[in-house]
């Protein structure tokens, strides 16, 4: 697979694997871990070679998985986790937390499930407005000068906090929601990461599944499925948005590749630091996004995928009204 580089030395493959669903997110039941296992060591054999979990995932059991499933192949490929929650003595979430004692006690924690010595990228989940973002970035740059983390990275950030950060301990990387569903912070963070040579991992790059093709009007979302909470994927809005679907499926039909390979290949055709993390629990989608990074788009086309997107008004939230503290304005 070809590949990309993120900030000013993270070379990765030109898309990674998010790997958030294989311990339960959009469907009520987590996957068989041997299956997970599978699905991640097939990425390996595909050339995907950047992988994406957190410890929240789970939360823990997703690096445990990540770690056993990458610890024949350590030195192939990167890994990418986060920090930012703290837990009671139960493991059970109890909210934002970044203080550097806390990140000290996470990174241990992580480098032991990932069976690893060191974090090729580490990210802080999500800005926790109780502590200074410098703070952050300077208890990350203490575990860069120790070797325990390789990267230092973002995810949700406001630009502003971007360049706080990045003047205290260099960022390589700033995970976001981007895709041709959302692209709200093409007004904001976009121009501010390629003034400063910061890479773009975008999450959710397939909407969720909505751009994929295989939601329609009549689909019945599972109880527990968290997008059957999502105002985007509810009602009249979903039927709404099925619009980009459609237009989506138009232009993939003429190139010979599926909507999400389309979607996906539009994403990598925006920058050259850009590289998605499509998530998956099974074999077969994996590799359909994997064969994404072989569709070059013409400029044409970009321009057409781009217009088709801007003339569809997406309808609702991309989060329910619960998590909206969740994101750094």
């Amino acid at each position: 697979m070809k590949m990309r580089l993120l900030g000013d030395g993270l070379e990765t493959s030109a898309l990674g694997l998010g790997c958030m669903s294989m311990t339960g997110a959009y469907d009520v039941a987590a996957p068989d871990r041997a299956q997970s296992i599978g699905v991640i060591r097939r990425a390996v054999e595909l050339g995907v070679d950047f992988f994406d979990t957190a410890e929240v995932y789970g939360p823990f059991a997703n690096e445990d998985i990540v770690g056993e499933a990458l610890e024949p192949f350590r030195d192939q490929v990167k890994i990418a986790t986060k920090f930012g929650f703290a837990f009671d003595e139960k493991g059970v979430n109890t909210g934002l937390c970044s203080r550097p004692e806390s990140i000290a006690r996470a990174v241990e924690g992580s480098l032991r499930r990932l069976r690893t010595d060191r974090i090729d990228l580490y990210y802080q989940h999500r800005v926790d407005p109780a502590v200074p973002i410098e703070d952050v970035a300077g208890a990350v740059g203490e575990l860069i000068a120790a070797g325990k983390v390789k990267h230092f990275g973002l995810s949700e950030a406001a630009a502003s906090t971007i360049r706080r950060a990045h003047a205290v301990t260099p960022v390589a990387a700033v995970q976001s929601e981007y895709s041709l569903w959302w692209r709200d912070r093409e007004a904001d963070v976009i121009p501010v990461l390629a003034e400063i040579g910061i890479g773009l991992v975008p999450y959710s790059p397939l909407g969720k599944g909505f751009l994929t093709g295989s939601i329609t009007a009549s689909t019945d979302l599972a109880e527990g499925d968290l997008r059957a909470s999502i105002p985007r994927f509810q009602g009249e809005a979903r039927a709404a948005n099925l619009a980009l679907v459609e237009r989506l499926g138009e232009i993939a039909g003429r190139r010979g590749a599926t909507p999400a390979q389309v979607a996906l290949a539009w994403l990598l055709a925006r920058a050259s630091w850009i590289v998605p993390i499509p998530g998956t629990k099974r074999v077969a989608r994996l590799e359909e996004n994997a064969a994404a990074a072989e569709v070059d788009l013409t400029d044409a086309e970009v321009a057409e995928i781009t217009a088709a997107a801007d003339a569809v008004a997406v309808v609702g939230d991309r989060y329910p009204e619960a998590f909206a503290g969740m994101v750094n304005k």
